[in-house]
């Protein structure tokens, strides 16, 4: 039987003196794409920061593991060169770093290798064209000036560079128009394969209208109340979160 790439185990983690979540559990296997939905402030975001062990959180209970590895307090970088990779809902701005240079670091630092600058190039032109990105932004400061749409299609262009084991997506489809979501989840499926994994995280639909996933998990008040399909994404889209309020 398959080992989960990811397991989540009871997890209970608190922001200050408040619980946010209160007994997660999640199971994610090589070759899947999960989706986490739930209205605004349910813990979403901040389950995506547990995994990552965001300093901002501390975990009361319950523990993550890894590729068979127990991660739970492991540091936030070690856990990046473990292979786990995540976008942000609000992508940072580095003045004076251009992309290329910040892609060619941080593909040294999880690889541990010198970046091959001729093949690194060539693969970043053939990314750029297939997510339909201006090629003179490469050269430009990291997100500086950069439209929303840009800065969700640079974190996708960093997954795809970086190719992690699991990519952890968190609101990648916040505030695109619908070709911008069509071309972000080209990107997704370029980087899905039987070796790794993705987890999306959303409070809406839109970006399951173009992409297929295998399981879609319901949070509501710091808990998963419910686990299903992609028909499930569909129910919450006519109906909304009401009935799984608790």
């Amino acid at each position: 039987m398959e080992e989960p790439l990811l397991q989540i185990k009871n997890l209970h983690v608190s922001a200050g003196d408040k619980e946010i979540l209160k007994g997660i559990n999640l199971q994610i296997k090589s070759g899947e794409i999960h989706v986490i939905m739930g209205p605004n402030g349910s813990g979403k975001t901040t389950t995506a920061n547990a995994i990552l062990n965001h300093p901002s959180y501390t975990k009361q209970e319950g523990n993550i593991i890894f590729k068979n590895e127990d991660i739970t307090h492991s540091k936030t970088d070690e856990i990046a060169r473990k292979g786990i990779f995540m976008s942000f809902q609000l992508p940072e701005e580095i003045p004076g770093v251009s992309v290329t240079n910040f892609l060619k670091y941080a593909k040294n630092k999880v690889t541990g290798k010198p970046v091959k600058v001729f093949e690194f190039k060539d693969e970043l032109k053939k990314y750029m064209e297939a997510l339909n990105m201006n090629p003179k932004n490469i050269e430009r400061s990291l997100n500086v000036g950069f439209s929303g749409g840009e800065k969700k299609k640079n974190e996708i262009l960093q997954m795809l560079v970086l190719n992690p084991k699991l990519a952890i997506l968190d609101e990648t489809d916040s505030g695109l128009d619908v070709d911008a979501i069509k071309t972000v989840s080209k990107g997704i499926e370029m980087f899905k394969n039987d070796q790794n994994a993705v987890l999306i995280i959303t409070h809406n639909t839109k970006i399951l209208h173009s992409l297929k996933v295998d399981f879609v998990h319901v949070l509501v008040n710091g808990q998963i109340v419910k686990t299903g399909t992609q028909e499930l994404a569909k129910e919450i889209e006519e109906n909304g979160y009401a009935r799984y309020k608790i």
